[in-house]
């Protein structure tokens, strides 16, 4: 089944320890879409400016996303520009240039409204809810948020919070959005809002999800070269969403299994800069780490 996911499209300039990216493409849309791309069918909606080029768009449609709910209007495209240190964890932003996305105003196509999975990536919470207002009756909505819209739009926020069924986060984030320093009790603060699923992303940590009646943890996959962690949490969701519309299975058990492909992806995503790992990907290399994955985490079990 198909998904439609509403956030951005950007260039992004990057520095890391290891190297350096200069107007690459990005966006949290991109990513989103590129690795659920691999699972089902994805429709995207964002912005970009007069001077985002022909072969972004190509290389979008030839991962048979659907780009009709691209919007093309005058000016520049959506700029971000960030340094990484050898705490991979963390982005300090340089330079934010909004450009055309401070007109963006999504309007989803009327073959997207009835779309089974949406997911929100992050944007300002008030076009959130207008992306809500457009969709007629969707099996699953997750949603994404940041920092900026916690402090500058926490009301707005706690209204989305309310109406999707996941929300997907980072651990910063979430102790930002509670106030509180631990991570389970922020947990059951956010999912007393409203939402029945909370997944907090924590970087080469991994991924915490909560219910109100059980917690699921699932490591980051070690790796020995990471370049870029650009897009490593959008790539996650892109492939957890991406799978669970693939299989319709919403079960617990569909649950981890989804969250842990959305860490596959992820883990693919951080060894290069931009999407250039993503683009040489094959899904014959998705199932062999799924399996090495799964050999991570086995344990037999014993009788006291």
């Amino acid at each position: 089944m198909s998904i439609v996911v509403v956030g951005t499209v950007a260039f992004d300039t990057v520095e890391t320890p290891f190297g350096r990216g200069e107007n690459v493409l990005g966006g949290s849309a991109t990513y989103f879409s590129t690795s659920a791309s691999f699972f089902t069918d994805v429709s995207l909606v964002a912005v970009v400016g007069e001077d985002f080029p022909e072969e972004h768009i190509s290389f979008l449609q030839g991962r048979n996303i659907d780009t009709t709910g691209l919007q093309r209007l005058p000016g520049k495209t959506f700029h971000w520009s960030g340094r990484y240190g050898y705490d991979l964890n963390e982005a300090q932003t340089l330079d934010t240039q909004l450009n055309v996305l401070m007109d963006f105003q999504p309007e989803l196509p009327e073959s997207y409204r009835d779309a089974d999975y949406l997911f929100l990536a992050n944007i300002d919470p008030d076009l959130q809810l207008k992306v809500l207002e457009q969709v007629r009756n969707p099996k699953l909505v997750a949603c994404d948020t940041m920092n900026f819209w916690i402090s500058s739009k926490p009301e707005t926020l706690k209204k989305v919070l309310q109406k999707v069924d996941i929300v997907v986060i980072n651990e910063g984030e979430a102790r930002q959005f509670t106030g509180e320093p631990n991570l389970v009790k922020a947990a059951r603060q956010i999912i007393a809002l409203g939402c029945k699923r909370l997944v907090i992303k924590r970087g080469e940590y991994g991924v915490l999800m909560f219910t109100a009646e059980s917690i699921f943890a699932a490591p980051a996959y070690p790796l020995e070269e990471v370049f870029d962690p650009t897009g490593a949490g959008d790539t996650f969701a892109g492939g957890f969403m991406g799978y669970l519309a693939n299989t319709g299975d919403l079960s617990e058990e569909g649950l981890r299994q989804a969250i842990v492909f959305g860490s596959v992806m992820a883990s693919f995503n951080v060894e290069d800069f931009s999407l250039n790992r993503m683009k040489r990907l094959e899904y014959k290399e998705i199932q062999s780490r799924f399996g090495s994955f799964k050999a991570l985490t086995s344990f037999k079990d014993i009788s006291f």
